[in-house]
């Protein structure tokens, strides 16, 4: 454990954190986990939920996964966000209530949130169904000032329940194993959306660096659909689980010859590494008109890109920012075709330092997903 991030108890006594603007006596009290400073660790919470409006469903939280994002949020190391936090967005359970106006969704529909929770709707990204594109800014689903409820700040999955607009409620197939479906709703989509724009098919290649939460999905992914994948890794112990997960090649990157056999056989990478490195020697494994698509968002800055090894066989180094709601839900839905989903390790409410921890050591594999029904019984009031 690190120090000075304590454990408390999980029946210490609860904070409210009141997201709504509906009359009282009408909201609902949800239990929660989240953080009250940078140094808090995650404590009980109880969260004051909004009665659904005409276009909400109200969901009852199962499982929620943890993103290495939610570490980052809670301990203020990207930015100092609004405290008390509730982190959470790759959410799954049941509905339990609708909006007069909801036509697709019913209780007891097993559904999904993930990384938004709103958008302008209006913008050309948003039209053309890239929300997380959003000209004026998506609506996180915690942490982000919510415009359509009076600017109250989000708060996430780590929580008995959820009410989210219908438009971004997504349909999770039966046929998934809801805690194995949930780190779908950001680690899944933000691999499948730029395998998908490249249009990955059965014969090409695709390149994963890092074998964590992220690289994890990207092999399954490219294999179910029918890629030959190669994983880089400057770890040897990783050389199994990359095979375990059905990569028909591993490369320590490392390796100066080993990076040199792979000279131009990739056409597609994967960056999912979250620390600065040097990209240089991974351009060198792509074919002409290939393409990096970087997802790991390092802290500190990144070595020089040298424009030559891009220009001499017209290559592409891209970003990519999770997906769209009907692309999220397609990628529900192949997954579920080709029985694709997280290797997850469930955890209970009072364990979420310990993995807080577990994933700043990288001591997970590959996700953990937190078991809703372990949170304690919310306050019957108020408190903040």
């Amino acid at each position: 454990m690190t120090p000075g991030r304590p454990v408390p108890p999980p029946l210490a006594k609860p904070i409210t954190v009141d997201t709504s603007e509906s009359a009282p006596g009408t909201q609902a009290l949800a239990a929660a986990y989240g953080g009250t400073s940078p140094d808090s660790g995650l404590v009980p919470l109880t969260v004051a939920r909004r009665a659904p409006k005409e276009d909400d469903v109200e969901i009852a939280i199962e499982f929620c996964g943890l993103c290495h994002s939610d570490v980052h949020a809670v301990r203020a190391e990207w930015r100092m966000p609004t405290y008390p936090l509730v982190p959470g967005h790759e959410i799954v359970g049941r509905v339990t209530r609708v909006g007069a106006a909801v036509e697709d969704f019913a209780p007891g529909d097993r559904v999904g949130v993930g990384c938004m929770v709103d958008s302008c709707r209006e913008c050309e990204s948003c039209l053309d169904g890239l929300e997380q594109y959003c000209e004026r800014g998506n609506t996180g689903t915690y942490g982000a000032a919510d415009p359509r409820n009076g600017g109250a700040v989000t708060q996430g999955g780590y929580s008995t329940s959820v009410v989210v607009d219908r438009r971004f409620v997504l349909r999770i197939p039966e046929a998934l194993d809801p805690a194995a479906a949930a780190p779908l709703l950001c680690a899944g989509i933000t691999t499948f959306s730029p395998l998908r724009y490249f249009e990955v098919e059965e014969g090409d290649s695709v390149g994963v660096v890092g074998l964590g939460g992220l690289g994890h999905m990207a092999v399954k992914i490219a294999k179910a659909m029918g890629a030959e994948v190669t994983v880089f890794t400057t770890s040897e112990s990783k050389i199994e689980a990359a095979r375990e997960l059905g990569a028909d090649r591993v490369v320590l990157s490392k390796d100066a010859d080993a990076m040199a056999a792979a000279n131009r056989s990739i056409d597609v990478i994967i960056d999912t590494v979250a620390a600065p490195h040097d990209l240089n020697p991974y351009f060198l494994t792509l074919r002409l008109d290939g393409a990096l698509f970087q997802l790991g968002l390092p802290a500190g800055d990144m070595p020089p890109v040298s424009p030559g090894l891009l220009i001499r066989r017209r290559l592409a180094y891209a970003g990519s920012l999770i997906g769209g709601i009907a692309e999220t839900q397609e990628m529900l839905d192949f997954c579920a075709d080709h029985g694709v989903a997280s290797e997850t390790e469930i955890v209970a409410a009072d364990q979420l330092n310990e993995a807080y921890d577990r994933m700043v050591a990288g001591d997970v594999k590959y996700r953990f997903v937190l078991d809703a029904s372990t949170l304690h019984q919310p306050s019957e009031k108020a408190d903040v």
